[in-house]
């Protein structure tokens, strides 16, 4: 009984960090969004806006074979993009170019934490900054945010070198701005959803914080400040990337 109140029972949006988080709403939920600003999530929204299906994948060697495997093209690291090779997880470098049909993306954070939620059945959803009200939209449009079709919302947050998890700004931003579209959901939100939106209400300018914070200053020092711009463009997007049967694209 005690392990049940870890899912947040009795609301109709949600919010957990994490691999872990996700694996617990989960197990309840009848969809999830998912949240990883810098840049899993809005990288996808920027390919599927291309028209390019997205197949998330853990980050690491396998995600060449496995490219090779579905007929797709195998997304590299910033730094290991050539002119004949320029698909990466930056969507600065994304917008740019060629679009495929298929594209392995993957990332330690945002695209294991959809890869293994897609293994539930449920949807899941590739929110950011860039499409979270078109998101939002979508879910109250399609009935989800009562108690019994609850809505759980991932911010995907980052890792230290040991592994762990670090919470970061510009996720739990990104799920604030899921959020703040989900407030009038039947279900109401949970506790932990209403402080996540507190955050974001208390934030006067939320594309300055990202460029501020931890994760938008790695990324601007290492050359990669495109991608933050990319990033912080609040609203422009009407894309609704929905993961089904292992592959992002839009509905």
């Amino acid at each position: 009984m005690a392990a049940a109140v870890f899912a947040q029972p009795g609301s109709g949006a949600r919010f957990d960090w994490g691999l872990t988080g996700a694996a617990e709403l989960g197990r309840v939920c009848a969809v999830l969004v998912v949240v990883d600003v810098l840049s899993f999530t809005t990288t996808v929204e920027v390919a599927v806006a291309r028209g390019m299906r997205v197949h998330p994948f853990p980050w690491g060697e396998q995600a060449a074979e496995y490219a090779r495997r579905v007929g797709a093209v195998a997304a590299v690291g910033r730094r290991q993009t050539t002119p004949e090779h320029p698909w990466s997880l930056s969507p600065a470098a994304l917008r740019t170019a060629p679009v495929v049909p298929d594209l392995v993306l993957p990332s330690p954070n945002g695209s294991a934490i959809s890869a293994a939620a897609s293994a539930t059945g449920i949807p899941v959803v590739a929110a950011c900054l860039r499409n979270a009200r078109a998101v939002g939209r979508w879910l109250c449009e399609r009935g989800y945010g009562s108690v019994d079709a609850p809505i759980g919302v991932i911010a995907s947050g980052e890792r230290w070198p040991d592994g762990a998890l670090r919470p970061s700004v510009e996720d739990q931003l990104g799920a604030g701005c899921v959020l703040d579209s989900l407030s009038g959901v039947p279900g109401g939100l949970s506790v932990e959803a209403a402080m996540t939106l507190a955050t974001l209400t208390s934030t006067p300018d939320v594309p300055a914080a990202v460029r501020g914070c931890v994760s938008g200053r790695e990324l601007v020092e290492g050359g990669f400040a495109g991608d933050v711009e990319v990033a912080v463009q609040v609203g422009v997007s009407d894309v609704v990337p929905v993961l089904r049967q292992g592959v992002f694209s839009a509905v």
